[in-house]
């Protein structure tokens, strides 16, 4: 794993978002995912938790919140109690120095606590809101709950993952909120540059869990249509080309091998000195080798696991075949290529000296983003957020007694 280097954390660096202030009411991975983003590149992100703070914190491992701690860097927290109207009113002040708020209660709650579009727009015309929820803002299921779990399954991910035999594969990972929270920041940027660029107004972003998991999920609804039949679960194969799957190594780990185009699956065939099946009627072909996968997998397999990990790779790579460890977690963290591009890199932490998270994604060579700070302890900008829009030392103190400001440090 990479070490830490200067230009890994950068407390005084200023990114190509320098200068665009978000309010974020959102919970949970998705809201997160998406001012994570902004924040790498130099967005001020504020978020607004409420007492118990964000649901993300809970989601400790060994008693710390490794789920924040990723996920909240380079973001400032205010802890307000959303339930008391002077809180509300604390945000109303805070609403015409931000470009972009972003919330994902269920659709309604934001008009209940009179923070509607229209109201926060009506404040700040300019402003870019950002509505976050499983199903969207209106049709039939839009006060159904949507965490991603569901979506994951309606979204049609679910039946077209896994095995035929077996049950379909929910990932075992937030995807839905994942995929979300990327394109819940492009459309950030989209709408920020018409009001940048062309004088445009504020407008609002309907960003259902749903939308955004079904749109990369392949052109399977023309697939549908054209041919009538649904894309059954194939396991690791693919139903375009053959050879493709995941194989069992004689070490126990796994390899995953493509030989997608007709002079890959050629030089593989010739690599595990099997010449003979170039001309083979069952693996002439593309479309040969897909109905018998079966055929084809087993002398794959076969070869396959009499090798180690290392050795089919280094074998594969050696003929030019498409090959490439399945790697867990101590793997990934100790591969030369991973350490070299620092995709993971060693971050200041106060419980944990150092903790590793994934470096800034995309990579800009002119304009870079960074980390610049770690995440937030539960109201630790309360005092200086709550200064700017002129609340005394005073006031502050009574805002804490009265319990509209939570967390944080007291007055000094």
């Amino acid at each position: 794993m990479s070490k830490l280097h200067s230009r890994d954390y950068q407390p005084d660096s200023r990114g190509t978002l320098d200068g665009i202030r978000v309010l974020d009411m959102s919970r949970l991975f998705a809201g997160n995912v998406l001012t994570q983003i902004l924040g790498d590149f130099g967005a001020e992100v504020i978020k607004i938790e409420p007492p118990e703070g964000d649901t993300l914190r809970a989601w400790k491992m060994e008693g710390i919140e490794t789920h924040w701690k990723v996920y909240a860097r380079n973001k400032k927290s205010l802890c307000l109690s959303l339930r008391d109207p002077k809180a509300v009113e604390i945000i109303r002040k805070l609403v015409p120095t931000a470009h972009i708020f972003i919330e994902s209660f269920r659709p309604g709650v934001l008009e209940k606590m009179g923070l509607s579009p229209e109201a926060l727009h009506a404040i700040n015309p300019s402003l870019i809101i950002i509505r976050i929820s499983g199903w969207g803002q209106d049709g039939p299921y839009a006060q159904r709950p949507g965490f991603g779990t569901v979506i994951e399954g309606v979204s049609g991910f679910a039946a077209i993952n896994g095995f035929a035999d077996r049950e379909p594969v929910l990932p075992p990972m937030y995807l839905a909120d994942g995929v979300a929270g990327i394109y819940g920041a492009s459309a950030a940027m989209i709408a920020l540059r018409e009001v940048e660029m062309k004088g445009g107004r504020g407008q609002t972003i309907d960003l259902p869990l749903l939308d955004p998991l079904f749109a990369i999920l392949s052109p399977q609804a023309a697939n549908y249509r054209l041919t009538g039949k649904v894309k059954p679960r194939t396991g690791s194969r693919s139903t375009n080309s053959a050879p493709r799957n995941a194989y069992r190594c004689s070490d126990g780990h796994y390899v995953s091998l493509s030989g997608s185009i007709q002079k890959m699956a050629e030089r593989l065939f010739r690599a595990i000195g099997r010449p003979e099946l170039v001309d083979d009627p069952r693996f002439r072909t593309n479309a040969d080798r897909l109905r018998h996968a079966d055929e084809l997998d087993a002398i794959i397999g076969e070869f396959i696991g009499s090798r180690t990990q290392a050795e089919n790779v280094a074998f594969f790579e050696k003929a030019e075949v498409t090959i490439g460890p399945i790697y867990d977690t101590p793997q990934i963290m100790a591969d030369p290529h991973v350490i070299a591009r620092e995709i993971i890199a060693d971050y200041p932490d106060a419980e944990m000296g150092q903790i590793p998270m994934h470096h800034v994604v995309p990579r800009l060579d002119q304009t870079p983003g960074s980390i610049r700070a770690a995440a937030p302890t539960l109201g630790q900008h309360n005092r200086e957020l709550l200064h700017e829009i002129g609340v005394s030392c005073d006031d502050y103190q009574a805002l804490q007694k009265d319990g509209v400001v939570c967390g944080g440090m007291p007055p000094g």
